[in-house]
């Protein structure tokens, strides 16, 4: 027997965390076996940053696949969730700059071979603490094959892909329009640019007619960037302008003279209806200067100062050399002024626009012409979509499977290039003595250059043609020459993480992970990465191992805060998940997530709902105390003859809760797992059943004492994959299998439905006359008579009654003439409690008629609210439905306090 001495009053989450994580570590519990006979079920996590620290979109995705990672271990599977992190190339730059910084070094003091080591001597002593933050969570990975971005085996997958994917003319080097950063001096993906709000203007430009007959009238937010206009552009079918097509303007402030275009890019409802081209410095005016073969202009260097390119063409040589070295912002500020002094400017309008930063510096982005490394992705989209269509990969929720083809039918080729010092080293070569006349020799400084020990630093041009190899070449294979350059680019985070579901199995050798693990089973994401992630994880996989990376992909939304707003630092509004796991416990914080993990529905996030999970935590504990501290069963054979109607019923109800689990965590839908298991273990096993059984348990009667038992022991099961700390605790307290990873999930079992019908039906009588002695005011002590107005009801059904309602129930087959009673009916009976002598019956007319009146006001308020057009087109559809849901509690309300007073 176990005793309460054995069992503290609370339990430790703190403790337990940490005891339990080092045990399974020790124990190998997570481990992976490739040579198992088991059928293998694989994830590959999204490896987060290298620099990166658990936030709450870490703790969501890292809590769905640990449910699933031991859901699957205790249905048998071997499982391989295989752990990583990313090198994160921008990111991991800045983080050891600003290092150094402290230091008073620069990384171009040290050099790039240098600078390198010091990143990596960082990774070592500081870097993946995001790593130990998951343990804490509760991450089942196996972290014997933890896998990094940067390891030597998923460096040389990423060579491999590259070769192969250029030599079958897949990968090319050419100018292009892309997000630059100015103080990063790299190209950035779209992810990696964040947009805010921020207030500007719009500036009114004259741009006077070549011949002097007039201006057309533009309208631009950057009039910087008009250094670098090689055009004006209207609408082809736009009445108004027609006849000025053709044209020739004066550009503003240099006289640069440039011909008003036709293009149907053009919104003849924005603005005036005109627009500046701009090819070198705006995306969609870099594909309209291609279709009219306009010159490209490149008004801004490298570092975001105002380029000697603006003076081509200007006759206002003069001018132009006042802006040159400018810094952009402050070259705004002078070309105002300038457009103000002589007359050009219009007007200015003041507006609220989004302007892209650096996620990293937040430095304003600038559209910026470079040459850049680039993948075809047409050649790839197309297998890729393929395989969703065709069911290969299935996504989950269906609604991302449109937007991914929607992105993928529209995909653009891939810039993979960065101009930074860490990350994987693009395998491209030049020959000086073939390609001398496309390198710029620079001085020491910049981070476009190629620095090879004692080589000198080059700014290669889009025209150099390169030498692509796994190694270096001995020699150029034109000319012979040994005098090589290296390509002073990396590679797109990206590039690698496209890889990670099979480079980090060992690919490109032949390791038995490959074989046995390739395709995944199962990947977890945010529906922010579908395109930059899973879509080129899709195209590699596809394209390199010749099937699909996965089976599902399931996408989950964010977590916001309780008023539902992104979550961020300048918004105070951040919830640290370490914070809630220390306040709270893991399992509490991990129940919440999945509890509130609705498909395709964001998260609000209020940490008074952890609160709730934590009172669960603490009810499995108590109900766990109060089983294993009444005497146990001699035998743990029990006769069925032996069981109680309650103790088939709470059988019957578990094996429910089991199909209902199983069913929603095969359909990815947590919510309705998490709400089952509660549902199941707080209100049936531990309102109900237990206290129906006490006075038994109490007894040592031998079927509630293996029933209580067996249920708490399954329920540990079933909530072990959502609350593995609590429930191996517990298990290690019942002396059965102490980590439940490697237990068996619970099966249903049989269905007794003649017992449940029965429980079921005493459950709802107890419910409704605990209802009528609160609404009167009955003290729960006192014992009062109540009569059931029924044909027949089981003698297992009055002792419940009796019990849990605190009456003598006395069943009578005909409703008497009682006079100043409640009454109510449930499952089909009448319950009948006398009142006179009980309670002042004046007092309580009198207040059922106050309770009334009140109930009529809330509900003609509602209905009024319901009643205006206003409310029902412009409130949000939930606030709508709750109050929808306010007026039908409040109409069923009222009617039961009419009939009480009608009793009265």
């Amino acid at each position: 027997m176990t005793t309460d001495a054995e069992i503290p009053t609370r339990f430790d989450h703190k403790a337990a965390s940490t005891k339990w994580y080092a045990q399974w570590e020790e124990a190998g519990a997570f481990r992976a076996d490739v040579d198992s006979p088991k059928a293998p079920f694989v994830m590959v996590i999204p490896p987060p940053n290298v620099t990166g620290a658990l936030h709450m979109g870490h703790a969501l995705n890292n809590t769905i696949q640990d449910i699933y990672a031991r859901y699957r271990r205790m249905l048998g599977f071997d499982v391989l969730w295989l752990p990583g992190t990313d090198h994160a190339g921008i990111a991991t730059q800045n983080v050891v700059e600003k290092m150094l910084a402290k230091e008073g070094v620069r990384r171009d003091d040290l050099g790039r071979e240098e600078f390198v080591r010091r990143v990596w001597k960082w990774k070592e002593e500081s870097g993946g603490t995001i790593v130990g933050q998951l343990r804490r969570l509760g991450a089942s990975c196996d972290w014997s094959r933890e896998r990094f971005t940067m390891d030597e085996g998923l460096s040389r997958a990423v060579v491999e892909v590259f070769v192969r994917l250029h030599a079958d003319g897949l990968i090319y080097r050419a100018d292009r329009l892309v997000n630059w950063c100015t103080r990063c001096r790299t190209a950035l993906s779209d992810i990696e640019v964040e947009h805010e709000d921020r207030n500007g203007a719009f500036w009114h430009v004259k741009y006077p007619f070549a011949d002097g007959a007039g201006f057309l009238e533009i309208a631009t937010t950057r009039p910087e960037t008009m250094l670098g206009d090689t055009a004006v552009a209207v609408h082809p079918e736009d009445e108004r302008y027609r006849s000025l097509v053709g044209r020739d303007l004066i550009l503003p402030l240099l006289g640069r003279r440039i011909p008003v275009i036709a293009d149907a890019y053009v919104d003849r409802e924005f603005g005036t209806g005109a627009v500046k081209i701009t090819p070198g410095h705006d995306p969609n005016d870099y594909e309209v200067g291609l279709r009219h073969k306009l010159p490209v202009i490149k008004a801004f260097t490298d570092d975001g100062r105002i380029a000697a390119g603006i003076m081509e063409g200007a006759s206002s040589d003069l001018r132009a050399r006042t802006y040159v070295g400018k810094k952009v912002l402050a070259c705004r500020d002078a070309v105002v002024d300038d457009l103000q002094a002589e007359g050009l400017l219009i007007r200015v309008e003041e507006i609220r626009h989004s302007v892209g930063h650096c996620y990293r510096c937040k430095t304003v982005i600038e559209p910026h012409l470079t040459p850049q490394w680039f993948v075809k992705t047409g050649p790839l989209a197309g297998p890729a979509m393929k395989a969703v269509e065709e069911g290969r990969t299935r996504i989950v929720p269906e609604q991302w499977s449109k937007t991914y083809f929607e992105w993928m039918r529209n995909i653009r080729d891939w810039c993979i290039s960065r101009q930074i010092w860490w990350g994987h080293r693009i395998p491209a070569w030049y020959c000086r003595a073939c390609d001398g006349a496309n390198m710029t020799s620079v001085s020491t400084g910049t981070n476009v250059e190629s620095r090879d020990e004692a080589e000198p630093m080059y700014i290669l041009s889009s025209h150099a043609t390169p030498i692509v190899s796994a190694a270096r070449p001995d020699r150029c294979p034109r000319c012979g020459s040994i005098d090589l350059i290296r390509d002073p680019d990396v590679l797109d985070t990206w590039f690698s993480s496209a890889l990670w579901p099979f480079s980090t199995l060992g690919w490109p050798d032949r390791a038995p992970e490959v074989s046995r693990y390739y395709p995944t089973s199962l990947l977890v994401t945010g529906f922010d990465i579908l395109f930059f992630w899973v879509a080129r994880m899709m195209m590699m996989g596809v394209r390199f191992m010749g099937d699909v990376p996965f089976r599902d992909v399931y996408i989950h939304a964010l977590v916001r805060d309780a008023e539902g707003k992104k979550m961020s630092k300048s918004k105070g509004n951040v919830i640290d998940p370490l914070h809630v796991i220390d306040d709270h416990g893991a399992d509490a914080f991990r129940f919440t997530l999945a509890a509130f993990c609705v498909q395709g529905r964001d998260i609000k996030l209020d940490e008074k709902r952890i609160e709730g999970y934590r009172n669960f935590v603490t009810k499995i504990w108590n109900a766990a105390r109060l089983v294993l501290t009444e005497p146990r069963p001699a035998s743990s054979t029990i006769h069925p003859s032996t069981f109680s109607p309650e103790d088939n019923w709470i059988r019957s109800r578990f094996a429910r809760c089991v199909t209902e689990v199983r069913r929603s965590l095969d359909a990815y839908e947590l919510d309705k797992a998490s709400h089952s298991i509660y549902h199941f273990f707080w209100h049936e096993f531990c309102d109900w059943y237990l206290e129906i059984a006490k006075p038994r348990l109490r007894e040592g009667d031998p079927a509630a004492g293996g029933v209580a038992r067996e249920i708490l022991e399954s329920s540990l099961r079933i909530l072990h994959p959502f609350m593995p700390f609590v429930t191996d605790e517990l298990a290690e307290r019942m002396g059965g299998t102490s980590i439940l990873d490697r237990a068996d999930f619970p099966v249903a079992g049989r269905i007794f439905e003649s017992d449940e019908a029965l429980i079921e039906k005493a459950i709802s009588l107890v419910t409704e006359i605990r209802r009528l002695r609160a609404e009167f005011r009955i003290a729960p002590a006192e014992k009062i008579p109540v009569f059931l107005v029924t044909s027949d009801l089981p003698e297992a059904s009055r002792v419940i009654i009796a019990q849990l309602a605190g009456v003598i129930p006395e069943v009578v087959a005909h409703k008497a003439e009682w006079h100043h009673f409640a009454s109510s009916v449930a499952s089909g009976v009448e319950i009948v409690i006398p009142l006179e002598g009980r309670i002042d019956l004046e007092k309580e007319r009198a207040r059922l008629q106050e309770e009334i009146r009140k109930c009529e006001e809330q509900i003609a308020s509602s209905r009024a609210r319901l009643g205006d057009d206003n409310f029902a087109t412009n409130a949000p559809a939930d606030v709508v439905s709750a109050t929808r849901s306010t007026l039908l509690e409040r109409e069923d309300r009222l009617r039961k306090l009419r009939e009480l007073f009608a009793n009265l």
